[in-house]
């Protein structure tokens, strides 16, 4: 299943206006998830995250809010550069131990 450059979906940057926008054209019921993701050229399985994700935002649903992502990411972000700092404390202490001797 060889796809061609055509054929391939690029992946886009969506803004969170832009999100807010589509889930209101399908919260308003004029039209399906699949149509409203066709006509804006848009995956369908992006859009019911988005709606998923708006749900979960007004407690409607179990998960992690994008507040409570956004910490997680920011939070794992810390705790890899804390690591990394601490390793390369590690190393520097051994290294003055051996000069020291």
């Amino acid at each position: 299943m060889q796809q061609t450059m055509q054929q391939r979906r690029f992946r886009r940057a969506s803004t969170a206006e832009d999100k807010a926008q589509v889930v209101e054209l399908c919260q308003r019921g004029d039209r399906s998830i699949p149509e409203v993701a066709q006509d804006l050229d848009l995956t369908e399985s992006s859009v019911r995250r988005w709606m998923e994700q708006i749900e979960i935002d007004a407690g409607h649903r179990p998960g992690l809010t994008s507040s409570e992502h956004e910490e997680l990411v920011r939070l794992r972000k810390e705790s890899r550069v804390l690591r990394e700092e601490r390793d390369i404390l590690k190393r520097a202490a051994a290294f003055f131990a051996k000069e020291t001797r």
